[in-house]
């Protein structure tokens, strides 16, 4: 995997502050990004999940119970 290089502005002063307490700005970041990235990914999951909910939904019960003991008689 190929990085890139991101580039950001914040003021002086926290530049500063983060310089003092040693924080590694990069991992930082990076944690920051993969955790939206997560964030956002799991909320994607989420409606789709809603939709197939809505949309079984729709489905008989009994239609459900005739498939799966169809697939199981084919094993």
């Amino acid at each position: 995997m190929k990085d890139v290089s991101v580039t950001v502005r914040i003021p002086k002063e926290l530049k500063e502050d983060l310089s003092r307490h040693g924080v590694e700005v990069s991992r930082v970041v990076r944690r920051a990004l993969e955790e939206e990235v997560r964030k956002r990914e799991l909320e994607e999951l989420k409606k789709i999940a809603g939709e197939l909910g809505r949309f079984f939904a729709k489905i008989p019960e009994e239609r459900i119970v005739k498939s799966i003991r169809e697939d199981r008689r084919a094993r």
